[in-house]
């Protein structure tokens, strides 16, 4: 047997409770209800990955997306780590849209591959930069709890707000980033509506801030995955660059928003449809000349730690939300990238992902 060869898969529930509920617009969720995956090679080295699915998100659920691994086994037990395109091509057949569990094997691949060779992944992914910094997230709440939360963001050196909108009442959104604004005037603003809002609300709320002076740097799918005709008319008329996140969940997809200019800038996030997937959605982008984004689930420093080394060793990011470790009330791993306010640091990681279960 090749030493590269996987000779075991395992996969086992990972549950981290949350310091608050991360709410958005489709829902709020308490713990983490994510899955450490391992896989084990010949020669002993193991690799591994995680799986966050969000149900408020995509419907994906931790009982779905073991299922979704189990299904994998007989592809991904046998197979060499150094033919993952192959095998992440085989994931997309086997098991289609479950995207928190293709990215948690494919994840857990690569970071076998990478452990074996001893390369850390940011090289693996092309060498750009070995660090980069992140927004922090206000979810859902009150116009007080949202001022309360931009103060404690700034208090941890991080200067870009991610503000989560589409609560259906429009003037709870507004107040929330007039208070925000309030208390934090030179922050950067981005404002998330995970699909909760109609286009013509969306552009109602776009010009109540332009009244009061202030301009998002970026509106994140405002209004559903499937509504393209929304999407067109806010990138023309919202008077921001707009994000697409439940929009472009797969390579497909993103062609699609080049094509009808439905959007300026394309969040990526490996949790949607794995790492292979992610890389021909990020060189759509580019080719078509649209902005990148990287972000995530509710997911742990492993699964942050990855996104960090795909955008970082690519480079070329211009936003970055790799935030969800913050709001965890526990870390059961080692490793990772370092943090000092809004700098995540991955130049310390000798080989891999760096992140090792305790």
């Amino acid at each position: 047997m090749n030493p590269t060869t996987i000779r075991a898969l395992s996969v086992e529930r990972l549950d981290i409770p949350l310091h608050a509920p991360f709410g958005i617009s489709g829902g709020a969720q308490d713990v983490a209800r994510n899955l450490l995956v391992t896989v084990e090679l010949a020669d002993g080295t193991r690799g591994y990955g995680e799986a966050a699915p969000f149900p408020a998100f995509n419907g994906e659920t931790q009982d779905s997306a073991a299922a979704a691994v189990e299904r994998a086994r007989g592809l991904v037990e046998g197979a060499d780590v150094r033919a993952w395109r192959p095998l992440a091509a085989g994931l997309g057949e086997t098991i289609g849209q479950a995207g928190s569990a293709r990215c948690a094997i494919e994840t857990a691949v690569l970071d076998a591959l990478t452990r074996h060779h001893r390369m850390p992944l940011y090289t693996f992914f092309g060498g750009a930069a070995s660090s980069l910094d992140t927004d922090m997230t206000i979810t859902t709440g009150t116009a007080e709890q949202a001022s309360t939360a931009a103060l404690e963001i700034l208090a941890r050196g991080i200067s870009t707000i991610k503000v989560k909108i589409g609560s259906g009442d429009p003037r709870l959104d507004l107040e929330r980033i007039v208070a925000i604004h309030a208390v934090a005037p030179d922050s950067p603003l981005i404002l998330d509506g995970n699909g909760g809002m109609s286009a013509d609300a969306a552009l109602e709320l776009m010009g109540a801030l332009h009244v009061q002076r202030i301009r998002p740097v970026l509106l994140e799918q405002p209004v559903p995955g499937d509504d393209w005709a929304g999407m067109r008319q806010i990138a023309q008329w919202g008077g921001a660059p707009l994000a697409a996140d439940e929009s472009a969940n797969g390579a497909a997809s993103v062609l699609r928003i080049a094509q009808e200019r439905a959007a300026h800038v394309v969040n990526i996030k490996l949790m949607k449809a794995g790492v292979a997937e992610a890389l021909d959605i990020a060189a759509i982008a580019r080719a078509a000349g649209l902005g990148l984004m990287i972000g995530g689930m509710v997911e742990s420093i492993l699964a942050m730690t990855m996104s960090a080394h795909f955008a970082a060793g690519q480079g070329g990011f211009t936003f970055v939300d790799l935030d969800t470790p913050m709001f965890m009330a526990e870390n059961p791993f080692d490793g990772g990238f370092r943090q000092e306010g809004a700098r995540l640091d991955l130049s310390q990681i000798a080989a891999g992902h760096g992140v090792t279960p305790r």
